[in-house]
């Protein structure tokens, strides 16, 4: 049996209010019983150029989900359905605030176990302007909070690229926000916040298994429960105005650097370095694609050189604080060709629809930057970092370790939650409802 529509606009919002709800109810045990975060008990030692640095970052970060993805996802679609898009990613980035905020951020880093963090910093308590983060001890942790907030917004709204044109938002909203606190949250936790694939050693500098992979595969998840989209393969699909793609694509291109670069989370030569290849990489991929589409299809397209950009920034994220120039150069190179392959080739020799090419270029992209990682990591880049490049064969098994984790847990949960909100309120729009898109069927407007 499935829920009236007043009652599943009701739901997120009861959810939200029980969160809050319940997190009030423990704080008064997460400050007794929980604890204390290493954070808290560091002394502080903030730098201003740092933490200037990073605030500046994290606004380049949130730009890349609004307006960066909502434009660059929005005019991918048709006409009908692009308010419907770009709402998408600007409600996805209020729910996660909130739930980053109440629980997400301890979740991820603070101290627990080798799978997921404590709730030391449920509902933020214990945070001061004066506290601190371990991973960053020169910001405050406000600070470090915000920035890590933004890749947790950014996670679940690339995954709507591969469910476009079809998924209700009801749906889309319920699954985000489980998603997010039961795959996003752990799998940080897991790389960046003391759990085991970081104990391990894998090499993920700012987000190829925590955000790309881990996109990715649920995007493909999706595609596959909830099918193809009415039409696909026989009627014209074709972008709206490409021009939105551009300037997203565009904006994406410049926030990166904050996702790369602000990674290194202090001002220094490791995030001019981090600045550096993600440019380069990101240009070598953009033409590699181009010129893969042209040879086989005769003409470059503007879509085209925009996603190989994209793919390229994605390859280039979790080697990004560990590789120098030339490792950039051959990742970039290989993202362009491996990215078209998984937006064309591979999405046609399986059959899936995935609207946007979210696995095609986020999963893809982020298995093969996560794997050359391996290949070129450099101590004289990074000393916390040897890739088969400087001798040490074994960091690619480790990354290809940290891939298949990320995986099957991204797989197999998303596959759950999915299922479980398919049988309480419904996934997909009716047929009729998709024919006449999204935008006046879920949200009572339309573009003019």
């Amino acid at each position: 049996m499935r829920f009236e529509r007043p009652a599943r606009a009701g739901l997120v919002i009861a959810a939200m209010l029980c969160a809050a709800c319940l997190a009030t109810f423990d704080i008064a045990v997460a400050q007794t019983a929980a604890p204390a975060a290493p954070a808290a008990a560091m002394p502080s030692k903030i730098d201003s150029g740092d933490t200037a640095w990073m605030l500046t970052a994290t606004a380049l970060v949130l730009m890349m989900t609004i307006p960066g993805l909502a434009l660059f996802y929005g005019g991918m679609v048709r006409k009908k359905n692009v308010l419907a898009t770009v709402m998408q990613s600007f409600a996805i980035t209020c729910l996660v605030t909130v739930l980053w905020m109440v629980i997400g951020y301890s979740f991820a880093f603070t101290e627990g176990t080798n799978f997921l963090g404590g709730i030391s910093r449920l509902m933020l308590v214990g945070m001061g302007t004066d506290s601190v983060a371990a991973a960053a001890p020169t910001i405050p942790e406000s600070v470090f909070m915000c920035f890590q907030m933004t890749f947790a917004i950014i996670t679940p709204a690339l995954i709507c690229g591969a469910f476009a044109d079809r998924m209700k938002f009801s749906a889309m909203m319920w699954f985000m926000g489980l998603w997010s606190l039961l795959v996003y949250a752990p799998i940080a936790h897991w790389v960046w916040g003391g759990g085991f694939l970081g104990g391990l050693g894998v090499l993920d500098f700012a987000g190829g298994t925590v955000v790309h992979i881990n996109a990715g595969v649920a995007g493909l998840v999706c595609a596959l429960v909830l099918g193809k989209r009415k039409g696909y393969g026989s009627e014209n699909m074709a972008p709206h105005n490409l021009v939105l793609t551009v300037i997203g694509a565009s904006l994406l291109w410049v926030g990166w650097f904050g996702f790369n670069a602000g990674s290194a989370v202090t001002a220094g030569g490791q995030a001019g370095m981090a600045m550096a290849v993600t440019q380069i990489a990101t240009a070598a991929a953009a033409l590699a694609w181009m010129a893969v589409e042209w040879g086989l299809r005769g003409k470059p397209s503007v879509l085209g050189i925009c996603s190989g950009a994209v793919g390229g920034l994605v390859a280039i994220t979790p080697a990004s604080g560990f590789v120098d120039p030339s490792g950039a150069l051959v990742i970039g190179a290989a993202a362009g060709v491996g990215c078209y392959w998984g937006a064309t080739g591979l999405k046609h020799m399986m059959g899936y629809d995935d609207s946007l090419d979210a696995f095609g270029v986020h999963g893809v992209g982020g298995i093969l930057g996560a794997l050359l990682t391996g290949v070129f990591a450099r101590t004289a880049i990074n000393k916390a970092g040897a890739g088969l490049i400087d001798g040490n064969a074994h960091q690619v098994i480790v990354q290809i370790y940290g891939i298949l984790a990320t995986v099957a847990y991204d797989a197999v949960v998303t596959l759950i939650i999915l299922l479980a909100v398919k049988a309480v309120i419904g996934l997909r729009v009716t047929g009729d409802n998709e024919r006449e898109g999204l935008d006046i069927t879920q949200h009572g407007e339309v573009v003019q």
